[in-house]
């Protein structure tokens, strides 16, 4: 067989022909790289935080446990962190009313126990754009009372400033998660879906959660309203039907932007200041169906109150029954219709005030109904009549109101 020696030629062309695979193969190459992360551990029941509020530079890690929670196991129902940082607030987020660390954080709160183990404690939930002015009247509050009772928690905006910063019982309470908040938008529902999230995750032994503004003081001592609280199995949140205004709120996306989910007469209007019991809570961290209703933005400001339409519609439609349809929080909204409720001065604190808003009886928003039934079933309506919760907290007063308040705190606001 007569082999044929190659030319220079074509070896010269064979090896431009092989150069660019040569080229393509060390480009290419995979180069392995090793990432450690912080060690995440947080227990039911432990102090809920290491530091007040995480920074900037660094990913927010009980996110990132909540993501790697819900990809290892669809049953996981704690996290853990551990956070020693201590900073600023975080640097302000782009607000977005449906984001994945939501999703993802409010999935893993739907999946926990309903029923709490004990001891059962209250979870207080404080709503706030602000430092808190009354935090003096609250540390009286909570001073005497065994921790094993109660569990705070914090949503602070971060685009706030807060000086003086959170201390006392407030210290190292603000929960990670907190974002920016605006009136007349959505994320003030999101707020509070964070706060009841983080809540039960927490904390298992957490059996009622208090929403409160920074603008809230306590009118009884924490004995009475726990003892309040835990022998009721109900949540207390102001579910109202019939009020002025409402188809103009429930078309403020547009006239057909509710529909088909939600019809005007499942359409409630509420105080956004409530106690649920672990099972709405629960209920309200899982909702998707209501929630994408109330996610889009209204066209008009002046008739857009979604914070006080989600949750009393959400649980009305939910379970009307499992609720007492009426807040704790007392307010005036005598002759306001500017949006805000009345607002007391320091002049106008004094024992006289106090008891005068435990003398109230909350407005009971399923009363006509009830009406109705007992007079036809009766022919009186004497045992509708006799509904009276107390009053637990009451709003709003200025911050140089505490002055006053913390004068009359031994002997009237925690005299019960």
């Amino acid at each position: 067989m007569l082999l044929l020696s190659p030319s220079p030629i074509s070896l010269l062309c064979a090896l431009l022909l092989c150069l660019p695979l040569a080229i393509i193969f060390t480009i290419t190459s995979p180069i392995t790289t090793t990432a450690t992360g912080p060690c995440i551990t947080l227990t039911g029941g432990a102090t809920p935080f290491q530091n007040t509020l995480i920074p900037t530079s660094l990913k927010n890690p009980l996110l990132a446990a909540i993501k790697s929670a819900s990809k290892e196991t669809e049953t996981q129902q704690t996290i853990n962190y551990n956070i020693t940082a201590t900073a600023p607030p975080p640097a302000a987020a782009e607000i977005d009313y449906d984001d994945e660390d939501d999703n993802s954080l409010f999935r893993l709160a739907a999946r926990v126990g309903s029923n709490p183990t004990g001891p059962r404690k209250l979870a207080f939930l404080f709503l706030t754009t602000t430092p808190l002015p009354f935090a003096p009247i609250w540390e009286i509050y909570f001073n005497k009372t065994p921790k094993t009772l109660y569990n705070i928690y914090i949503h602070a905006d971060p685009n706030s400033p807060y000086d003086p910063p959170f201390s006392g019982v407030f210290r190292n309470r603000v929960i990670p998660e907190s974002k920016p908040t605006r009136r007349h938008t959505p994320n003030l529902i999101s707020a509070a879906r964070r706060l009841l999230s983080h809540a039960l995750l927490h904390d298992p032994s957490n059996s009622k959660f208090a929403l409160l503004s920074p603008s809230c003081i306590p009118l009884h001592s924490f004995k009475f309203t726990y003892r309040t609280l835990i022998r009721s199995r109900k949540s207390f949140i102001e579910i109202l039907k019939n009020e002025t205004g409402a188809w103009e709120r429930w078309a403020a996306r547009g006239e057909e932007a509710m529909l088909p989910e939600l019809p005007f007469e499942d359409f409630r209007i509420g105080s956004q200041f409530f106690v649920l019991t672990r099972k709405h809570a629960r209920m309200v961290a899982g909702d998707r169906r209501v929630w994408a209703k109330f996610k889009m933005p209204c066209l008009e400001e002046d008739t857009c109150y979604p914070e006080e339409q989600y949750f009393p519609t959400l649980l009305n439609m939910k379970d009307p029954r499992g609720c007492v349809h009426a807040t704790l929080t007392h307010v005036d909204w005598t002759g306001r219709d500017d949006g805000h409720p009345r607002t007391y001065n320091a002049s106008e604190v004094g024992p006289g005030l106090i008891v005068g808003f435990r003398r109230d009886r909350p407005r009971y928003g399923d009363e006509e109904d009830d009406d109705v039934t007992m007079m036809l079933m009766n022919g009186s309506d004497s045992s509708v009549r006799r509904r009276r919760h107390p009053f637990l907290f009451a709003r709003k007063f200025t911050p140089d109101s505490v002055g006053p308040l913390l004068s009359i705190a031994s002997d009237v606001i925690f005299k019960d």
